[in-house]
């Protein structure tokens, strides 16, 4: 997989590219990931990016032509990797495919920002099923209109607060989206023991020593018994859950959780 990130700050994402699950992805070659910089497509020679808005208002939003012309050569690029080359249409000055483009390419363009949808686990996992993903940073006080209504394919925000630019969500998203694919974690069930990427909560975990300051791992974690390991992981994600997160479980519940639940409130009820 393919993910591009279009940010004025590049920098910001060399230390994210070069550590840990990222750069074991990156080198094995399971993932691939570069920054663009918009201001490579600046129209002037100061390497403008950014205006006053039309209308009056306070600060600089950032303009659509480097956007789009950045994201355009990023398309161009991967495609022409994938498929073949590009050259400039005299006609059109647009950039056009020469020759058979072969395989389709699935790629989904995102732009960063507050009005989006609430990025999920869910959107995680369907972001990982796309060949290339490009990742729109917003900064200033925001960006052109004309790239969220006709270049991006969708808008999606982490959370309602404000933030001075889009890369840290675009790590957010990055981070969460590769460990998606399928063989980046390693341990094929990594991901999948994850909270929220089922709909609940991840279980307590505990690792060695077996007593710490009078705290112990519970025996059956010790017990080398798989079948009661795996009931009682479940059983706790549930606890936490509903005790934290209850709202997850307003969904259809499987016969296992249902069973579960009824032991949690009984279990409760006698305390």
């Amino acid at each position: 997989m393919k993910i591009d990130i279009i940010s004025l700050f590049p920098e910001f994402f060399d230390a994210f590219f070069n550590h840990s699950i990222i750069k074991r992805a990156i080198e094995a070659g399971r993932l691939d990931m570069a920054v663009t910089n918009p201001r490579d497509f600046s129209h002037n020679k100061h390497g403008q990016v950014d205006d006053t808005p039309y209308g009056g208002g306070t600060g600089m939003l950032m303009m659509a032509p480097p956007i789009f012309e950045a994201v355009e050569s990023v398309v161009a690029n991967y495609d022409s990797a994938i498929n073949g080359t590009y050259e400039t249409d005299e006609m059109s000055d647009e950039m056009c495919l020469i020759g058979n483009p072969g395989e389709s390419i699935r790629r989904r363009i995102v732009f960063m920002g507050p009005t989006g949808q609430p990025f999920t686990q869910e959107k995680a996992r369907e972001l990982s099923t796309y060949d290339q993903l490009i990742l729109v940073c917003g900064h200033y006080e925001g960006v052109d209109y004309r790239v969220e209504e006709h270049l991006v394919d969708e808008t999606i925000s982490i959370g309602d607060y404000v933030l001075t630019g889009g890369e840290l969500p675009a790590m957010v998203v990055a981070d969460a989206v590769a460990r998606m694919i399928p063989g980046v974690l390693g341990a094929a069930s990594g991901a999948q023991e994850d909270s929220f990427y089922e709909p609940l909560l991840e279980c307590p975990q505990y690792t060695k020593p077996p007593e710490f300051r009078g705290w112990t791992v519970p025996d059956v974690l010790r017990s080398g018994h798989h079948r009661n390991i795996a009931v009682w992981r479940q059983k706790e994600a549930l606890k936490r859950t509903r005790l934290l997160r209850p709202d997850l479980l307003e969904r259809p519940l499987t016969k296992e959780e249902v069973k579960l639940l009824k032991e949690i409130v009984a279990e409760e009820s006698r305390l």
